[in-house]
């Protein structure tokens, strides 16, 4: 157990930095840059992290440590749990951000912005649980340092069942998001953990159940076993997919294109026409130029 007592010690090492960054980027920063980008960065690096070092214990855990299912399942719940309570509010996802977007709830530069802080958040999560890994705390440590450079892909199925499998996830993921929608976080916390932990039970082990397309990129992209084109479509299409039919289930369009679409029926209603020349008895005139010079009759 001495393994799973680092791993603790990392899961709560990563949690408190994380969340004293958030204060000190909360205190320091103006309101947009902490919004958009600082709680961006710290909330996907906080994600990242977690999903490194909890995708060694489910790799090497049962055969190195001899760990169930029900004690890997119980603390991804966990894990879950507290990583919902603590966003303060931010996506840690870009398909997150992206329904944001469509729902008109940010603009472009905002939902770019939140992209790149995600991007740089799970690089920072990889290259400092990489370099946690290389001290060497625990057996499992040593191993998952040893076969880092020879990953093995997260795709275990075949393309199209793959990508059927992170759309289905995410369809249920953003379905509940949207339902939840303005509920208390002590309610939709631990009710998304309960949802994300059923999929990790289901769609784990064929996919890893990422739903989350930066995640994705940074864990398995680089693994051998699948091309560039194979890890896209599963891991980019397929949640980006699941999330529009979301949205579209649930609004019936999209909210962002409608809003354009209706402001510019309304601008091109309101448009004031201009005078258009109409024949008179000395050429082409326009209503004015024709009522010029005219006397009383």
């Amino acid at each position: 157990m001495a393994g799973l007592n680092v791993s603790l010690c990392f899961f709560l090492a990563t949690f408190a930095l994380c969340q004293a960054v958030r204060r000190a980027a909360k205190a320091l920063l103006p309101g947009g840059t902490y919004a958009h980008f600082a709680r961006e960065v710290a909330g996907t690096a906080q994600l990242g992290a977690c999903c490194l070092e909890m995708r060694m214990l489910v790799e090497l855990g049962p055969w190195a440590l001899g760990f169930g299912p029900d004690l890997l399942l119980t603390l991804v719940f966990l894990l879950l749990l507290v990583h919902g309570a603590t966003l303060d509010g931010a996506s840690a996802n870009p398909t997150v951000s992206l329904q944001r977007f469509l729902l008109a709830e940010a603009s472009l530069p905002s939902t770019l912005l939140e992209l790149v802080a995600q991007a740089l958040g799970v690089q920072a999560a990889g290259a400092l649980t990489r370099l946690y890994w290389a001290w060497g705390l625990s057996d499992l440590h040593l191993l998952q340092s040893l076969m880092d450079p020879h990953c093995s892909s997260a795709l275990r199925t075949a393309v199209p069942h793959g990508a059927l499998l992170e759309g289905s996830c995410a369809f249920l993921l953003h379905l509940a998001l949207l339902r939840l929608q303005g509920s208390r976080a002590v309610h939709r916390a631990p009710a998304v953990a309960l949802l994300l932990t059923a999929v990790a039970g289901t769609a784990g082990p064929l996919t890893s159940a990422f739903l989350n397309p930066t995640l994705a990129a940074s864990v398995t992209f680089r693994c051998s076993g699948h091309s560039l084109l194979e890890y896209i479509q599963v891991y980019w299409l397929g949640p980006v997919t699941g999330m529009l039919l979301a949205v579209l289930l649930c609004h019936g369009r999209l909210p962002r294109l409608f809003q354009r679409n209706l402001l510019y029926s309304q601008k091109s209603k309101y448009r004031v026409p201009r005078g258009r020349p109409v024949p008179g008895p000395g050429g082409s005139q326009t209503p004015n130029e024709g009522s010029r010079g005219r006397g009383p009759p």
